[in-house]
């Protein structure tokens, strides 16, 4: 027994030496790799024949990227970028890339403390669809860069776009895209993209199709099957003429986590345009049969708030299956909540609209719908756990700290995170605290309470 028992050390004293061995080679990798991860700088005054240093900046990302290689960062100087079309990077059958980012592992900041804005007004390529940033390139980072005045030029139906994805693992955080033509931000093809606190508003089409603007979200994911585990978290939209985010055509599940959507549908000063929706989160038209994924995908809108939408607050938009919709708030939209599904996914079927089933919402809160809080759902066939319009409770606006809806577009927090103020928050006294079912998220009190806002009491 002895002797295996003397053996058994000996090997445990050798395994330890190996993995000590390999963590110190790794430890030495990673401190070799990161020694020459480089930095390159980006200026408005900067000049694409100088070295890209600090003291010597280059004047476009697209010169900066080929400077760089993965692991490297570009800094990008506060100021006014003004675009112009000869720095077009790609022209593509109706497209025209301007910034097209196709090298992996590269990021591209804001340096600190300063706002770089990227304005596109002077790009009118003729019969083309403007794509400000094309990032068809993996595990790439943008963080505190603004885009304006992005442009169509084409009078059918049509849409640009500020940041196309078509890469994968890329986060794009705390951008700011306003006052375009286009959608802020278009996934429509990759994996694990994170889209982290950033706000889309004041984007209208006001030259294709008339004007409507059907086509200008502020967010929107439509990306095929085998394409997963794309999150938008932390994001705002409002005054986009179209819906805040939108997940038509959507072949895989996508997240929508702590976000808020707001006035979609209107112009800034309330003038009706398109569809209107704050969360549309599903359906694919009259996409044909053949080519609908199958199984639908269940997307999940969890801790999100919507105000004062032309239509629908949260809208299934005909999808063919149920959602997944947590903890969520509903403010004066037309409808708060609209559960609208297609029938089945089967011939006929598939076109053919009627109530919403195989929803599950939980702890939601609907208030002061100018139509209705719950509208197309067949409840005998969804779950509903403890939303507002399920429980004999009723609150009035004093049971909310404030209503002020100029709370709305406060400033961030200093992190990026969403403004904290008492907008939709609940009182002391509020009947719906601890009114909620454990859905397995955290909260205080008994119970969770109703809507996105957890209270401290």
């Amino acid at each position: 027994m002895r002797p295996g028992r003397k053996y058994g050390k000996t090997s445990t004293i050798k395994t330890t030496k190996k993995v000590k061995c390999k963590i110190l080679f790794i430890t030495i990798f990673l401190n070799c790799f990161y020694s020459f991860a480089k930095e390159y700088y980006v200026a408005p005054n900067g000049k694409d024949s100088n070295t890209g240093t600090k003291d010597s900046p280059v004047e476009t990302i697209k010169k900066a990227q080929t400077l760089a290689n993965s692991g490297d960062t570009i800094y990008i100087r506060g100021g006014l970028y003004m675009m112009k079309e000869e720095q077009i990077a790609q022209y593509y059958k109706i497209w025209a890339f301007v910034t097209k980012l196709d090298k992996d592992g590269i990021n591209y900041l804001a340096y600190p403390n300063e706002a770089p804005v990227f304005n596109y007004s002077n790009i009118k390529p003729e019969n083309r669809r403007v794509i400000a940033f094309l990032i068809s390139g993996n595990n790439i980072k943008i963080k505190g860069i603004e885009v304006t005045g992005v442009q169509v030029t084409i009078k059918t139906h049509t849409q640009s776009e500020c940041f196309a994805i078509q890469g994968n693992n890329n986060t794009l955080e705390q951008l700011k895209m306003y006052d375009n033509m286009a959608i802020g931000v278009y996934i429509t093809r990759g994996s694990n993209n994170l889209i982290l606190n950033c706000d889309a508003y004041r984007n209208w089409d006001s030259v294709s199709e008339n004007g409507a603007g059907g086509n200008t979200d502020g967010f929107g994911c439509h990306a095929p099957q085998g394409n997963k585990n794309n999150v938008f978290r932390g994001c705002r939209a409002w005054f986009n003429s179209d819906d805040g985010f939108d997940l038509i055509n959507s072949a895989e599940p996508v997240l929508i986590d702590h976000c808020w959507a707001f006035y979609n549908g209107y112009t800034f000063d309330f003038k009706k345009r398109a569809d209107g929706n704050g969360f549309k989160c599903g359906g694919y038209a009259s996409t044909p049969l053949n080519q609908l994924p199958n199984p639908i995908p269940r997307n999940t809108i969890q801790f999100c708030l919507a105000v004062g939408n032309k239509q629908g607050g949260f809208y299934s938009n005909h999808h063919l299956n149920g959602n997944n919709w947590y903890n969520n708030t509903a403010y004066r939209n037309r409808a708060n909540y609209d559960m609208l599904n297609r029938k089945d996914l089967k011939p006929i079927d598939y076109l053919e609209d009627v109530p919403g089933w195989n929803h599950v919402l939980s702890n939601n809160l609907g208030y002061g719908a100018r139509g209705a809080e719950l509208v197309n759902i067949k409840k005998s066939a969804c779950t509903l756990k403890n939303n507002y319009f399920d429980l004999s409770v009723m609150i009035k606006d004093s049971d909310f700290l404030s209503l002020d809806e100029s709370f709305l577009t406060s400033p961030r927090q200093v992190d990026g995170n969403l403004p904290e103020n008492n907008f939709m928050r609940l009182n002391s006294s509020c009947p719906i605290i601890d009114a909620g079912v454990d859905i397995g998220f955290p909260f205080k009190g008994k119970a969770p309470d109703l809507g996105c806002f957890e209270s401290k009491y």
